[in-house]
């Protein structure tokens, strides 16, 4: 039995430690609750990406559209836009580069005058999203475009003397990768986007490349046979012929890759291919030695197949599963296009495939994700909901 006195002393005490104790409680009320969203939201480096291209332009332009696109990506739980910037030989932002070297009589604008690539990194930051500015048409021009017509000797050829090819963006000529004005003009250009700009890096695809045919211009047999002592081979795919050219991309891309990071340390060098075999051979884009060059911060292979069987294949080569050991390493999956949409089915098959892999995923594009598409807007909307159930936002380094 216990005695009065220790009872009321247990009641004191219980009476002045009580007050501390509720407000202990109600303080930890708080952080957890404010500590919950922190521990789901924690930055993750999977790529939940999307293209923008000139066919978004109706979107760019519109503060309000961009508001519009920016917030719905956000509540799908995307992460990334990459905005092309550089396409038919023009520049998608005001570019002093671009007016010195007189190949670019206007300027692309929003509806008010502002400018479009500042509104839309400006909006997607406000919500968390990383923006990675995209050089879509790399190393290609149409031939009807100022720098084509005003910098002729830039631009290689084929054995034969012809200067175009056909591509997915039509008839086009190539710039000479291995010419050093060329070089110094692609530097120029992505250096003034990576520090005009609060992006969060730089983008380069399949086009930042050669087909295997060119190369055949007089700076570049000039070259060849300087370093090798023989003309180039007839043989367009000529393994050795192949690999210098291979090679001295690569060199450029080393010495790109060093301007940016000088300029801006913590932007993302991200490249967006085909997959490797495709890349080398036809298009002498060694993708895999800028890895392993330690060039490549984020690398996005493009697989757009409508197979699913062709599309697995192709998501499981070796050098994607080693990419994944070192960045972070995605899919670019079609999402559609304005005269072939994809079905909702076809994209969501894909997507699973890629993440049972621990692949991200890119779509390519924006407009394609719910307009021009097979099936209503809610309903296609729907879908896109179901492929990314939790946040994982990317860290922004400052």
């Amino acid at each position: 039995m216990k005695s009065p006195f220790i009872v009321q002393t247990w009641r004191r005490l219980l009476k002045s430690v009580f007050p501390i104790l509720i407000l202990i409680s109600f303080f930890t009320v708080l952080l957890v609750d404010s500590f919950t969203p922190a521990i789901a939201q924690l930055p993750r480096q999977e790529i939940r990406g999307v293209w923008m291209t000139n066919n978004d332009f109706d979107t760019l332009k519109n503060r309000d559209k961009v508001q519009d696109a920016v917030s719905q990506l956000r509540r799908l739980n995307f992460n990334t836009i990459y905005p092309v910037v550089w396409n038919s030989g023009y520049v998608m932002y005001p570019s002093a580069i671009a007016q010195r070297a007189g190949i670019q009589p206007f300027v692309y604008k929003g509806s008010d005058g502002h400018d479009i690539l500042a509104d839309l990194i400006n909006q997607a930051h406000r919500k968390g999203l990383l923006v990675i500015p995209w050089f879509e048409f790399g190393f290609m021009a149409p031939p009807t475009s100022e720098l084509a017509m005003n910098y002729p000797d830039w631009f290689t050829q084929k054995r034969d003397g012809s200067q175009t090819s056909i591509s997915a963006a039509g008839e086009v000529m190539w710039l000479n990768p291995f010419h050093p004005k060329v070089q110094q003009f692609i530097t120029n250009l992505v250096l003034e986007t990576v520090t005009q700009y609060d992006a969060d890096g730089i983008q380069f695809d399949d086009h930042m490349s050669l087909p295997h045919e060119f190369g055949y211009d007089q700076y570049t047999v000039a070259l060849y046979t300087k370093e090798t002592k023989n003309p180039p081979p007839t043989n367009s795919q000529d393994a050795a012929w192949v690999k210098w050219r291979a090679d001295k991309i690569t060199a450029f891309m080393v010495q790109l890759n060093q301007a940016v990071k000088q300029r801006k340390p913590q932007a993302i060098f991200s490249v967006s291919p085909n997959y490797y075999d495709f890349a080398y051979k036809f298009h002498l884009q060694d993708w895999l030695g800028w890895m392993r060059h330690n060039i490549v911060d984020e690398l996005i292979v493009q697989i757009y197949r409508p197979d699913l069987q062709s599309f697995v294949a192709n998501i499981s080569r070796q050098e994607i599963q080693e990419a994944q050991q070192i960045i972070p390493t995605g899919i670019g999956i079609m999402a559609g296009l304005r005269n072939n949409p994809v079905p909702m089915q076809q994209i969501k098959s894909q997507v699973r495939a890629a993440q049972e892999r621990g692949l991200g995923i890119t779509f390519f594009y924006y407009e394609s994700l719910w307009n021009d598409a097979l099936e209503p807007l809610n309903e296609r909307q729907a879908g896109f909901a179901t492929l990314f159930r939790s946040p994982a936002l990317r860290a922004r380094i400052e």
